[in-house]
């Protein structure tokens, strides 16, 4: 496919925690990795929501966007989500108007229902109250968007928005898909989780049940993966490491800090390990740039995406910035 025809790649970062380092270190790793982001033509840069995970920084995607903006001048920022049920409408919608304000025309709000978390820290997050469960997700999400409306309800969020964030669904299932499309809203399928084949069937529920909305007359499908681009495909299978493990990681409930391709490289596995990793390859396309473009051409084609999500598990900041400079330059942005 030549570089004209080719859809928009946007960019997904958890502000990971590598073994060796802080917090502190990964979220300056978000930062550089926007920045870079936003210099090579991406188009979007969306931060994620997680709680109570060693390897993950990005624990509130408002505040970790508020930064984001403030060291980027063009690319969009936004959630890969905000977990909806964790949170109160109001909250978000005050939360979001104050980032519209601060970012005119540059703020998505990516909406999800997964806690995030597990169990008990879902608990922790929303309490004892009966309105924040995802049985009430649809409800929340349709009192959110009127919120975000330029005729909100009786309750208005402040700052009183001059532009407004541009509201997605986010999923991994095909409950999300029939969801956007019957909202009339952007729809982005997590296809990097590689936990679920769904994509093609998410896909085609959308395109083919999208309702067009006042703000959206058209469908626009994303579809998210993990790449990982080096000068050759064994550096970037190896470079790949530290993703094969974190995947195991979270399927085994050994979490940790995000570990070093050398220590991935000499990590001895298990039979049952080595057979959960068959399945959950961490990194779904590693090799050169071209490679990696080729397969990106390929997702396109088969799910009809109008627009790529770029997710990534690497040790080193710096790694993901490299990689993301050579799939931009061979994709043509």
């Amino acid at each position: 496919m030549s570089a004209s025809h080719r859809v928009p790649l946007s960019v997904l970062d958890l502000a990971t925690v590598r073994e060796g380092h802080g917090s502190a270190d990964a979220l300056r790793g978000t930062i550089e990795i926007a920045k870079a982001a936003d210099d090579l033509g991406y188009s979007r840069f969306w931060v994620a929501e997680h709680h109570n995970m060693p390897a993950v920084a990005s624990t509130s995607p408002p505040v970790l966007l508020g930064a984001v903006g403030a060291h980027t001048s063009r690319i969009r920022i936004g959630s890969g989500g905000v977990m909806l049920p964790n949170h109160m409408p109001f909250v978000v919608a005050e939360q979001f108007s104050l980032l519209a304000g601060l970012y005119p025309d540059r703020i998505d709000l990516g909406i999800g229902r997964a806690p995030g978390t597990d169990q008990a820290t879902a608990m922790a997050l929303r309490g004892v109250s009966p309105y924040l469960t995802v049985e009430k997700f649809p409800e929340h999400l349709q009192t959110l968007m009127s919120m975000l409306s330029p005729t909100p309800p009786r309750l208005r969020p402040t700052p009183v928005q001059e532009s407004y964030p541009e509201i997605w669904i986010l999923g991994s299932s095909t409950y999300g898909a029939q969801l956007a499309a019957r909202l009339g809203l952007p729809f982005c399928y997590a296809y990097h989780f590689a936990t679920s084949s769904d994509v093609d069937s998410a896909a085609r529920l959308y395109l083919d049940g999208f309702q067009p909305s006042a703000q959206f007359p058209e469908p626009h499908l994303m579809v998210s993966a993990s790449v990982m681009a080096a000068e050759t495909t064994e550096e970037a299978q190896y470079l790949a490491g530290p993703s094969r493990i974190m995947a195991l990681s979270l399927r085994t409930g050994r979490l940790g800090p995000i570990i070093s391709p050398e220590e991935a490289a000499k990590r001895e596995l298990s039979d049952m390990d080595q057979a959960v990793l068959a399945s959950l390859p961490g990194t779904q396309f590693a090799g050169t740039a071209d490679e990696v473009v080729a397969a990106l051409d390929q997702l396109v084609e088969r799910t009809g995406a109008a627009e790529l999500m770029l997710a990534g598990t690497v040790y080193d900041p710096a790694t993901r910035t490299d990689s993301l400079a050579r799939i931009a330059k061979a994709w043509g942005l």
